[in-house]
């Protein structure tokens, strides 16, 4: 079985969309594939089962938690 999921992120201007992108892309190995468009960064996950796909989402989210916290966004 193949699962997939898309976690989008919003960003106040592009500037941070990118930083957040560029922050990011050492967790684009395996089961993610990233892009940014405008002030988003738009993630796509895939994996084998849900698990590795709920981890895998995990992990992004704390990633870009202290992508946040370098950007100093409230």
């Amino acid at each position: 079985m193949k699962i997939k999921a898309t976690i989008t992120f919003s960003y106040q201007n592009d500037e941070q969309a990118e930083v957040a992108f560029k922050s990011l892309l050492p967790e684009n190995t395996g089961y993610l594939e990233s892009r940014q468009k405008y002030n988003s960064l738009i993630c796509n996950l895939e994996g084998k089962s849900l698990k590795t796909i709920l981890s895998t989402a995990d992990d992004l989210i704390f990633s870009e938690m202290l992508v946040e916290k370098v950007l100093d966004i409230q």
